[in-house]
């Protein structure tokens, strides 16, 4: 007897008070790491409940039934009346909850996943979702690598991986790291193709002259594209014309560019149109100097050149004389 109510001559009786509490000992009998058989109850939406004898039941949540994140809804796996092994997780005899898990007794693919795909190695799989930061690969059941869109393009700028990858195609990439704990695996597509950064890096020394094409423009300067994929900076100061005039560069605008300077590690390249310009002045000068040669230091009868040959020195006159009579000669 339970209750007994006078009044309403009502009884209340329990029959489950004749044996003992089971949850009493509960920690005992289902200690944490055990492995227990048990009968499915009930399927919900965030997992299933299941019966280990009369008067206990334990939770296997939805996370614990596989490793894969792709389950839609426990029913997948499970249905009522089942009898499923599980392993005890946890056990809380005051709230009488006990936590259970599946897919601790499958083979978790993430742990020897360093092993199967080491950084580096090159795989294979199909584009599962694509999401503004990059998209996911599947290679395997269960196992989901992400390409973020920076590791997409070496040349272009990707906003979306849209525009290059579609949902559902086969890809290849490189992986580019594992972290088995918190279940990620870095995948690249750009890594697949050379790095055109490095092949420019081998190919150009500074003091080459390249033909470049504005790409954009800012107040200390313009970026200008240089290769393919490959951009280097004309700083204001070095825009510059061989008669000192401030050049205007505006995008779309093609000119040739000296490299004036180099750096690998940080991928940045100095440019400058001025060092062009005293480039080409410094091959006028050695090319008056040739023409001057054996003439016994005349220049159309000025002996201030002839002079100024003998000395080996050339000065701005003899320059422009040199130039104006190339002129004449021409007409």
């Amino acid at each position: 007897m339970l209750k007994f109510d006078k009044e309403k001559q009502r009884v209340s009786l329990g029959f489950k008070q004749l044996s003992p509490d089971p949850w009493l000992d509960a920690t005992e009998r289902y200690p944490v790491g055990a492995h227990v058989k048990g009968r499915v109850l009930s399927v919900t939406d965030y997992g299933s409940f299941v019966e280990l004898e009369q008067g206990i039941e334990g939770l296997v949540h939805v996370s614990e039934m596989t490793w894969s994140k792709r389950m839609k809804h426990p029913s997948k796996l499970v249905k009522p009346g089942d009898e499923v092994e599980t392993i005890i997780l946890s056990v809380n005899p005051t709230d009488r909850r006990i936590s259970l898990g599946m897919k601790q007794l499958q083979e978790n693919p993430w742990e020897q996943l360093e092993d199967k795909y080491p950084v580096g190695a090159v795989i294979e799989g199909r584009v599962r979702n694509l999401t503004d930061f990059g998209a996911f690969i599947e290679i395997e059941d269960g196992i989901d690598g992400l390409v973020h869109v920076s590791n997409l393009s070496w040349t272009k700028r990707i906003k979306h991986p849209s525009e290059v990858l579609k949902k559902g195609e086969k890809v290849k990439a490189v992986v580019l790291g594992v972290e088995p704990e918190n279940r990620r695996l870095s995948l690249g597509v750009k890594q697949m193709q050379p790095d055109v950064w490095d092949t420019f890096f081998a190919q150009h020394r500074v003091g080459d002259v390249l033909k470049g094409k504005v790409l954009r423009t800012a107040q200390f300067g313009a970026f200008v594209e240089i290769s393919e994929g490959v951009e280097g900076l004309c700083h204001v100061s070095e825009a510059v014309d061989e008669t000192g005039k401030q050049l205007n560069l505006e995008v779309g605008d093609e000119h040739e560019f000296k490299i004036v300077k180099m750096n690998q590690e940080e991928k940045k390249v100095g440019l400058s149109i001025k060092a062009v310009g005293e480039e080409a002045s410094r091959a006028e000068v050695e090319n008056y100097k040739e023409s001057n040669k054996g003439k016994g230091g005349k220049s159309h009868g000025s002996s201030s050149s002839s002079s100024s040959s003998n000395s080996g020195s050339t000065t701005l006159g003899d320059l422009l004389k040199w130039k104006q009579s190339e002129n004449e000669d021409a007409e």
